[in-house]
């Protein structure tokens, strides 16, 4: 049964070996592609069963025992954010099928965004540092491959500005291992937490977190490090922009969650940078998404926005703070994935990704607008909606939190509440409400419209599906509260996770 933990790894892996092979068959690799995707979240909803009810899973690579193997682990925490990634990556592996152009994927697109979920699966379900570091590069390198997959200037201009940037935090990353390597003897996360507490010398652990802070700080897009995102989601096409908003930072955000609950001692300097950190990138990413004019750029920016609620919930460092955060990453996955996905068909529909030139959906499209209209009362907060619930628990995490600052952090979470409320109003009005009047794009373009029913379908299908997920995660936030609260306490109690990997 342990090996049930590489299982999400091994399918994604055997399937992008496969679609390398059919590259010539298109239909047969969108075929593929997809019933990969339903095994996915098959398997890992069997995994996320097994772990709540059951326990935690460790398997040791090789049979080298624990810390000398490369150890994979689930506990819930990464259970749950592969069941996330499955869920997603089958919306756009089918959103991807009907929309992505037959030559993209001639050239390895499906292959690819297989290899970047194999990526991730990986990040998700490792127990070795190093290791972590090989998934990210795999990340890394197939995200710049499906950036950069057809050659047209912005998107190489994009590709560079996320490479170029990427391969500095690998830099910080690797960097970090090298000095925790040096102080501690080991790479082995659960032998880390014990490794790490004896070592004397405060000041280099520290430093070694400090890396660590700005390797994963980059990946995540906090503030200051954030500036590649916009300036290359808008690029590629709205499938892959999708899965890099739902998942790409998100990666990040689970490195320090992991490793500033289970290897580094939260004291009170990193308390104050994290908190200082997730203030301005709530600031700065509401800021940028309220001056943007392409719609796209407006979501990335709030994705941004958005990291600020996990990274404070992390840095208030208490049980209703880590709940918030936990609670949002899985109410973002899921809502961010499917804002992008909206933005594709908006392409399809109008011809155009500038608020200037939309307008007139609600009055042509109205079934379609009003499920356009769930995700954005969800990413909004509005109550009941997912996103509602995470904010009151960062808001009682942020009370718990002595001293004058935690008005600070309640003003802040406020503050970008708001500004996420205005931005995505302006977007309903300028894209929805507005009259299209003689705008060209919506009157001449209409692409959507020539399709038949059943190429309709396929496109709006994965949309409806996420906006399902969204429904339950809304009405159902009594469980999805209980599955974070365990999380969280896991999270500031590491015993669990430790047994689980020396097998006491």
């Amino acid at each position: 049964m342990n090996n049930l933990v590489v299982y999400p790894i091994l399918i994604q892996f055997i399937t992008s070996i496969v679609l390398m092979f059919l590259w010539r068959n298109i239909k047969v690799q969108k075929y593929i592609s997809v019933v990969s995707s339903i095994c996915s979240v098959f398997v890992t909803s069997y995994l996320f069963w097994h772990v709540y009810t059951k326990g935690f899973i460790s398997l040791n690579a090789g049979m080298w025992k624990a810390p000398f193997g490369i150890t994979f682990v689930a506990d819930t925490l990464s259970a749950t954010l592969t069941l996330l990634t499955s869920l997603s990556g089958l919306a756009v592996s089918a959103y991807a099928t009907a929309t992505i152009s037959n030559a993209r994927i001639r050239f390895g697109f499906l292959p690819v965004f297989h290899f970047l979920l194999t990526g991730l699966y990986g990040a998700f379900l490792t127990g070795d540092a190093f290791n972590m570091y090989v998934w990210f590069e795999i990340i890394i390198i197939t995200s710049f491959v499906l950036l950069s997959l057809g050659g047209e200037k912005a998107q190489l201009e994009g590709a560079v500005k996320y490479f170029t940037l990427n391969i500095i935090s690998s830099t910080f990353f690797l960097t970090a291992l090298g000095v925790l390597y040096g102080i501690t003897g080991t790479l082995n996360m659960a032998d880390l937490n014990a490794k790490m507490a004896a070592v004397p010398h405060e000041g280099l652990v520290q430093l070694c977190g400090l890396l660590f802070l700005i390797g994963f700080g980059m990946k995540a897009a906090i503030f200051p490090f954030f500036y590649w995102l916009p300036a290359s989601y808008h690029t590629p096409p709205s499938a892959v922009s999708a899965i890099f908003g739902g998942l790409l930072t998100k990666v990040g955000v689970y490195a320090l969650l992991r490793f500033f609950t289970l290897i580094f001692p939260m004291n009170d300097f990193t308390n104050e940078l994290l908190l200082f950190l997730a203030v301005f990138t709530m600031i700065t990413g509401g800021m940028g998404a309220l001056v943007q004019n392409n719609i796209v750029k407006v979501f990335a920016y709030l994705i941004i926005c958005h990291i600020g609620f996990m990274i404070l919930g992390l840095a208030l460092h208490n049980l209703q703070g880590l709940v918030g955060a936990v609670s949002y990453l899985i109410h973002d996955i899921i809502v961010k994935t499917n804002l992008f996905l909206i933005v594709g068909l908006l392409y399809k529909i109008s011809g155009t990704h500038s608020l200037r030139d939309l307008g007139g959906m609600y009055k042509n499209y109205p079934k379609l607008s009003l499920l356009m209209f769930i995700p954005f009362l969800a990413v909004i907060g509005v109550p009941p909606f997912s996103g509602f619930w995470p904010k009151i628990s960062l808001i009682k995490g942020s009370f718990l939190w002595t001293g004058w600052e935690s008005w600070v952090f309640i003003v802040a979470i406020l503050f970008a509440s708001f500004i996420t409320l205005f931005v995505v109003a302006k977007v309903w009005v300028n894209a929805f409400w507005k009259d299209a009047g003689n705008l060209p794009k919506l009157k001449d373009f209409r692409y959507f419209d020539t399709l038949t029913p059943e190429k309709k379908l396929e496109i709006v299908l994965p949309i409806i599906f996420l906006v399902g997920i969204t429904l339950y995660i809304s009405f159902g936030a009594e469980q999805i509260q209980i599955v974070s609260q365990r999380i969280a306490h896991e999270l500031l109690s590491n015993e669990r996770y430790i047994n689980t990997v020396f097998e006491r």
